[in-house]
């Protein structure tokens, strides 16, 4: 028989530690003899010889004898079987002996993958339509999870803020006012800097429509009414989801990371009593704050930009003020704001809940809860405008 295969510099291949090929023909036969290791490693040496007896002829029957071969993994298998299948196709019978229980294991789960694979067409892309109403589904599906992620959360605050799991602990008050300095005082710059722009630009424009009609004095009416039902607080609550909400999803979702929250649970103490009750409490309490002083902060902006444009003096705008609003059109507001503050703190928390043991995760949560309470709290304004004027408030 004649040795195919690539040897070492003295011409011979160390036994057991490469693979081995060797060949010969006799009649319509063609006997191919397996030896050595053949693994990821090895089967480099014999891959261009099994390639070239796939593409010979000239022999009706093919034998293998795989006695020799001392250690194979699925990369050598993957090579016999390639050779055993390419001969089959072309009408040849394979015959193969000598073959381990381990080996003969190996060769058929990797023969079944093999066909497995080529009999499995290529499955279609769906159209469009069956893509877009997939996706939609999905989204559906993420909110039904999110929304009893967040009835979880919000269930759990409520029963009480204990610190251990099923038993009742005073409230922490150093844990809450810290959060409290941390998202409400430490927001007061950059809400009431915006809220004033925001008011002034309201009144500059006001006056510039309303100049038309020579009723330069209503646009004290549209700053005030506009201001304190809806603007402050709806400012307010989209500056606090972009500061304070994504720091909450950032806080637990590195916490997440880190596996603290499990040892949380490890030690007895409950993640939901110690690192969401603290921040939910803050936010409630300060988000009705930071919408007070917003709204001082809108009409300040107001003024100045009425007595600047439209040479309103501030005594006749505060007149004008007093006289165009009511403790109703206040309190309109005000009324929003611990809810709004109860969204963005429970969506805040669920995607931080949510986050993987990844930098990207994290990223992608933290995008996921500004966006999500962006949007909770304009839908959320919008129906209690639709409930105010059903009830006439």
């Amino acid at each position: 028989m004649l040795t195919i295969g690539k040897s070492d510099a003295s011409g011979e291949a160390p036994n057991g530690r490469r693979a081995r090929l060797a060949v010969g023909e006799e009649g319509d036969v063609l006997g191919c003899a397996l030896a050595g290791t053949w693994t990821t490693r090895t089967v480099a040496d014999v891959d261009a010889d099994m390639r070239a007896i796939e593409k010979r002829s000239g022999f009706k029957t093919l034998a293998l004898d795989l006695s020799g071969i001392e250690k194979i993994d699925t990369a050598g298998a993957w090579l016999i079987d390639r050779l055993k299948e390419a001969n089959r196709k072309r009408g040849v019978e394979v015959q193969v002996q000598g073959q381990s229980k381990i080996t003969s294991i190996l060769l058929d789960a990797v023969g079944e993958a093999a066909r497995r694979n080529d009999d499995t067409p290529p499955e279609r892309p769906p159209n469009i339509v069956i893509r877009a109403l997939e996706a939609i589904g999905r989204r559906v599906y993420e909110m039904r999870d999110d929304f009893i992620a967040a009835m979880n959360i919000l269930g759990a605050t409520i029963r009480g803020a204990q610190m251990k799991l099923g038993r009742g602990h005073a409230v922490n008050p150093a844990a809450i006012f810290n959060q409290i300095d941390r998202m409400g005082v430490g927001a007061i710059p950059v809400v009431v800097l915006m809220s004033a722009i925001v008011g002034a630009i309201v009144a500059q424009q006001g006056a510039y429509q309303l100049r038309y009609f020579g009723a330069d004095i209503f646009v004290v009416d549209l700053v005030g009414v506009l201001v304190l039902r809806e603007l402050g607080v709806l400012m307010t609550a989209i500056m606090i989801a972009g500061r304070s909400g994504s720091a909450i999803t950032a806080e637990i979702g590195s916490m997440k990371m880190r596996e603290e929250v499990d040892a949380l649970k490890v030690i007895g103490l409950n993640p939901i009593g110690v690192l969401v009750f603290p921040r939910l409490v803050a936010l409630v309490i300060g988000v009705p704050c930071l919408t007070i002083l917003a709204n001082f902060a809108a009409l300040g902006g107001g003024m100045m930009a009425a007595w600047l444009y439209s040479d309103i003096p501030p005594a006749a705008f505060i007149d004008r003020l007093r006289a165009a609003i009511d403790l109703s059109t206040i309190f309109a507001g005000l009324i929003k704001a611990p809810f709004m503050a109860m969204i963005i703190g429970t969506i805040a928390s669920v995607e931080g809940m949510k986050v993987g043991g990844s930098a990207e995760s994290l990223g992608q949560h933290v995008t996921a809860s500004v966006v999500k309470s962006i949007f909770i709290v304009i839908i959320l304004d919008g129906l209690f405008a639709i409930f105010y004027a059903a009830i006439e408030f």
